[in-house]
């Protein structure tokens, strides 16, 4: 492949492989915070019951090595002059005075977390058999737990994210391969054959042009013919440049990656061009073509891709009308309006939706209607250029019948 293909599948590979990458990022961190919660209810459980295993503990002679307790008792020999027991050794911060004073004065129980010389403790105060009791458990052991669970979940994290990446590159250039080498085949054919066409059609311009200029001339071969005649090498001429151009903006919309030269086109006067260009099809099928526009309907686009939006909307229009074809052009806010509406059969009901697709078709649908609506390309290609120009195009039926064709483009400032 190409420098430019092989440049593109890496970045659809990259891509590809980033977005598989932050999938695995996403499980993880959902799994981690599940596995946090889980872990950290347990211990909190596991501090409660060692708390509630202690209810019966009243004595700080008594008490197991995780926990601290202070009893507050005036008759007992052992107090000091508050009468109070304290566990040897308590960290300062403890016993949680408050706490104390609060059951002391008010009864009940107080539960809560106290934090002494930089370490937590689950703390309850209650009364036991006329004594405040407080016994406070430490938490630290529980808190480096969780500190390793997180640090392994992290690291876990980061390689899990690593490898998928990995794996996700590798799998993603190979999915993506066959397609990469599937559409630089179709560009090469497109690419040739737009380069195949466009030499017979300028061969085709530069003999048309040669021949005008030589009747231009003058000449008695060139007094003996009509102005039909002239009129018919002109529209040759205009023809000829106009499939050139038409060429090049097939290329283009065959490889996203070309740019196109974006510059100010008026709407209505092309679609005038286009209507004017179309008249002579249409007095043959007996069709009048109506045109009514706005003035600096401008927007910004490439006028090729434009003209063959409007010369699409017109064919399909002047396939299915009876007796007239009206081309609207207007302006509505920040937006230029084109409506193509044409007094055939209209569209079927559920096929507006679908009318864009490629070789879509009402004919499924009203087997019995001879005229029934079939798009073809046409207005496929009308919503790829739409969608180029960042406008919107829509199909519905008018009030009194027939197709009304919407294309709405931004108005260029």
């Amino acid at each position: 492949m190409r420098s430019a293909d092989d440049r593109e599948l890496r970045s659809a590979s990259l891509r590809l492989a980033a977005q598989f990458a932050l999938i695995i990022v996403a499980l993880f961190v959902a799994l981690g915070i599940v596995v946090y919660s889980v872990v950290a209810a347990g211990q909190s459980e596991a501090a409660k019951k060692a708390l509630a295993d202690a209810s019966l503990v009243d004595s700080v002679h008594d008490a197991p090595r995780n926990l601290l307790i202070t009893v507050i008792d005036p008759g007992d020999p052992q107090a000091d002059a508050q009468g109070r027991e304290s566990s040897p050794n308590l960290p300062e911060g403890l016993p949680d005075e408050r706490a104390l004073q609060q059951v002391m004065e008010h009864g009940g129980s107080v539960s809560e977390v106290v934090t002494a010389e930089d370490e937590r403790y689950l703390t309850e105060t209650d009364v036991r058999h006329g004594r405040v009791v407080q016994i406070s458990y430490g938490l630290r052991e529980q808190e480096e737990e969780l500190g390793r669970l997180v640090a392994a979940l992290l690291i876990s994290g980061i390689i899990a994210t690593l490898a998928a990446a990995g794996i996700g590159l590798v799998i993603a250039r190979r999915s993506i391969r066959p397609l990469a080498d599937a559409l630089a085949l179709q560009r090469r054919f497109v690419a040739d054959a737009g380069h195949e066409l466009r030499t017979p059609l300028t061969l085709l311009s530069t003999r048309a042009q040669l021949l005008r200029r030589r009747l231009a001339s003058g000449g008695d071969e060139a007094a003996g013919l009509d102005g039909e005649v002239r009129s018919g090498l002109d529209e040759i001429v205009d023809d000829s440049r106009a499939l050139t151009e038409i060429v090049q903006d097939l290329l283009t919309a065959a490889d996203p990656r070309q740019d196109t030269e974006s510059e100010g086109v008026d709407l209505a006067e092309l679609a005038g061009a286009v209507a004017r260009s179309a008249q002579g099809r249409a007095e043959e099928q007996g069709v009048e073509i109506r045109v009514q526009t706005a003035r600096e309907a401008v927007v910004s686009g490439a006028p090729v891709s434009l003209r063959r939006m409007i010369v699409a909307l017109l064919d399909n229009a002047l396939e299915h009308a009876r007796a007239e074809v009206r081309v609207i052009v207007e302006l509505a806010g920040g937006q230029v309006v084109l409506r193509v509406e044409d007094d055939g059969p209209g569209f079927s009901a559920g096929v507006e939706s679908r009318a864009f697709e490629r070789f879509a078709t009402a004919r499924d649908s009203a087997p019995d209607e001879v005229r029934a609506r079939h798009y073809g390309l046409g207005l496929a290609l009308v919503a790829e250029v739409v969608s180029r120009h960042r406008g919107t195009v829509d199909a519905s039926n008018g009030a009194d019948g027939g197709a009304v064709v919407t294309v709405r483009l931004p108005r260029r400032r």
